[in-house]
């Protein structure tokens, strides 16, 4: 199973963001949230931004949508540059109908979950996504603590992926760090976004190494 690391830029410096994320050279994809302060609590950056930023970064762009009416703004950050686009499905009114709209567009097409939402009710859903997000603590503030209570779902989530087939990446989000990626890897996480942990260290680049090396790590087991 590949494990891929994709660094939020939530807690990077906005002041000097496209430096920021040449820091981060290993990363495999670069993960922007995108909050509008009504679906969360927190108002971040938008597709302008994204846009600036899809020209001069070396890795593909992960947009995160914590907005409300999806269905209606998602498309647009596709044409912004964003090569997957994450929408949650709490927020979204026909999720199928936007994930074929983000994939018609050319993007890879994800699906967020809150950590009280569980995966079972959208299991024929599956097939139409690339990547499920499991949030792993309360979308819309970087640096919160990691909740072990979403490790079943994590599992929950890995058998009906292995079920369905087919290249659906399984992604962890929120208080991703070197003390609980093996555990998000070991439920049967591929994808890892972790904010705090890489923009917080002394050396970004080699955290993101460090985790990669503990996720792997973990899958072998």
């Amino acid at each position: 199973m590949a494990v891929r690391i994709t660094p939020s830029v939530l807690n990077a410096d906005f002041a000097h963001l496209a430096d920021e994320c040449a820091r981060i050279p290993g990363a495999d994809w670069l993960h922007l949230d995108v909050m509008d302060n009504h679906f969360v609590p927190n108002l971040t950056l938008g597709a302008p931004v994204i846009e600036s930023l899809a020209k001069v970064v070396a890795q593909p762009i992960d947009a995160h949508l914590m907005i409300a009416d999806p269905d209606r703004w998602a498309p647009g950050f596709v044409e912004a540059g964003a090569r997957s686009v994450t929408f949650h499905v709490e927020a979204a009114a026909a999720p199928v109908r936007l994930a074929r709209e983000i994939r018609a567009k050319g993007a890879r097409a994800s699906m967020a979950l809150k950590p009280a939402t569980p995966i079972e009710p959208y299991a024929d859903l599956l097939p139409e996504l690339d990547m499920v997000l499991i949030m792993t603590v309360e979308p819309g503030f970087g640096g919160q603590s990691f909740l072990d209570l979403c490790l079943p779902k994590i599992r929950r989530a890995r058998e009906l992926l292995d079920r369905v087939g087919g290249d659906v990446w399984l992604q962890v989000d929120g208080g991703v760090s070197l003390g609980t990626i093996e555990r998000c890897a070991d439920a049967g996480a591929d994808t890892f976004v972790a904010g705090s942990a890489v923009f917080g260290a002394d050396d970004p680049e080699q955290m993101v190494q460090a985790l990669r090396e503990r996720a792997v790590a973990a899958c072998r087991h």
